[in-house]
């Protein structure tokens, strides 16, 4: 092999790097938009997760409507008297001798 031929393959060497390395990049950039954590094979478990979200925050969002309607009741200015006993009944453990408490679990 002499050197015209070493010389041609240089050439062709550098003539076929640049292609290649715009290929690798683009090939490396398809690949995470295909298989990568937020890709086209990552929406399946993103509607998972949405619809699994949703039910917790349904869920939550009944709590906090209990607990809004408890807190109203506990307003000084309209407190209810029944919810007032209950919680110095409970809290302060104050109760006549001639009573008998029976709770229930909610």
């Amino acid at each position: 092999m002499g050197r015209g031929a070493v010389s041609q393959a240089q050439g062709l060497i550098r003539r076929a790097m640049w292609p290649a390395v715009s290929l690798l990049i683009i090939g490396t950039f398809a690949g995470h938009a295909v298989a990568g954590p937020n890709g086209l094979l990552a929406w399946g478990g993103y509607h998972r997760d949405l619809s699994a979200k949703q039910q917790e925050l349904a869920k939550l969002e009944g709590e906090r409507s209990a607990l809004k309607h408890r807190s109203a009741l506990l307003d000084p200015k309209k407190a209810d008297p029944d919810m007032a006993d209950e919680l110095i009944r409970k809290d302060l453990g104050l109760v006549r001798p001639d009573e008998v408490i029976v709770t229930l679990e909610d």
